[in-house]
């Protein structure tokens, strides 16, 4: 390599100089929040780091304003498990409620399951909950999505598939 030619560390390190603080402001505005809004731009220059694609950027504000919205979209979604698993917590006599250590760890575990089923088609994902969750047959589960039972085949194997993939990618990024 030339010594004129620049890195992908030069590409990220210019990226972030010059649009982290125009980034931070523009999530500011739509999250009302400078704790969130500071949280989500580190977040979306992650991802630009994780997928190396700093240089090859040639509409900055336009590539981090969409990967910014998806990196919304995952924080409202983790928001509102968030909540749903906090509300169901509160009903849970005191005697029966977990730890705190016991509550971040499930959390966390609900939170990982929910980016693993993200991209799984609605009847795809509800048939794989339901056999997991409800211990449905594939007859059961034909009968309560409104499908054949080959077609719960192929979303059972679709999901595990999916559900490897989306394992291997996470253990070996």
């Amino acid at each position: 390599m030339s010594a004129t030619a620049p890195t992908s560390s030069d590409a990220l390190t210019r990226l972030y100089a010059t649009h982290h603080g125009w980034l931070r402001g523009w999530l500011q505005r739509r999250l009302g929040c400078a704790f969130d809004a500071d949280d989500l731009a580190q977040d979306t220059f992650m991802r630009v780091l994780k997928n190396d694609s700093a240089a090859a950027i040639r509409e900055p504000k336009d590539f981090l304003v969409t990967l910014a919205k998806r990196v919304m979209v995952d924080f409202f979604r983790r928001k509102t498990l968030e909540r749903a698993y906090l509300d169901m917590l509160a009903l849970m006599p005191e005697a029966q409620a977990p730890s705190p250590e016991q509550r971040h760890s499930l959390l966390e575990s609900l939170q990982h399951i929910d980016s693993m089923l993200d991209g799984l088609g609605p009847k795809i994902k509800q048939a794989f909950l339901l056999s997991q969750l409800e211990g449905l047959g594939y007859a059961e589960i034909a009968q309560r999505v409104g499908v054949s039972v080959s077609s719960v085949k192929k979303y059972m194997a679709k999901a595990a598939e999916h559900c490897l993939l989306f394992s291997l990618e996470t253990e070996y990024p």
